[in-house]
């Protein structure tokens, strides 16, 4: 390869990252934009601070998105607080029960909530990584999840790579794991970057 296609790869390389998190985040400020009621933050409280309409007007969204998403962590956070009580498990009961029965809904339902567990969950919940040798040579990363069958088998969860919310619940003998030197989160950061980011540390300690 060329110097100037060296160069390219690696500037690349640093800028293509934060182009993508400046997208993410202006499409995310978009959607909360479109989103904001406008009575949260009148129009007229900046009308004696700020003299340019146009200004003035970018302000007051800008204000309604902070307020918004400020609004929505308090709300998790108070509902995060009430799952760890009684009315926090009846409730969850419930709604789950509720959604279950709606044909259309509940496969939505459930999906976005086998997700957001498994992408915003605990990292107890998945157990130490092992290695699961699915053919002769050929091994894959899983977790322990931390239950047995009935039989005495482990569950453990083979995600997909760089998508952990999708993957396979396998039931396996202990005796055909491996166990592995490493924490859950250096396991999930492999598989999340496909294997990339355990090479990029490799190479930065050499």
């Amino acid at each position: 390869m060329s110097a100037w296609k060296r160069d390219f790869v690696s500037g690349l390389i640093v800028i293509g990252p934060i182009l993508v998190t400046l997208f993410v985040l202006y499409v995310v400020y978009s959607f909360v934009e479109g989103l904001t009621p406008g009575f949260l933050i009148p129009a007229e409280l900046l009308d004696h601070l700020i003299e340019n309409s146009t200004v003035r007007d970018q302000v007051i969204e800008f204000l309604r998105v902070v307020l918004s998403v400020v609004t929505l962590f308090v709300v998790i956070g108070i509902v995060g607080f009430l799952m760890r009580t009684t009315i926090g498990t009846v409730s969850e009961r419930i709604l789950d029960t509720g959604a279950n029965r709606l044909p259309g809904i509940r496969v939505v339902y459930n999906a976005s909530k086998t997700a957001s567990e498994t992408a915003f969950g605990e990292q107890d919940r998945l157990q130490e990584p092992v290695k699961l040798e699915v053919w002769d040579g050929l091994r894959m990363t899983a977790f322990k999840t931390g239950r047995t069958t009935a039989d005495g088998k482990e569950l453990i969860f083979l995600p997909t790579s760089p998508n952990i919310t999708t993957g396979f619940l396998l039931e396996v003998h202990h005796s055909e794991l491996t166990e592995l030197e490493e924490s859950t989160g250096e396991a999930l950061t492999r598989v999340l970057s496909a294997g990339f980011g355990e090479a990029n540390d490799r190479n930065s300690s050499n």
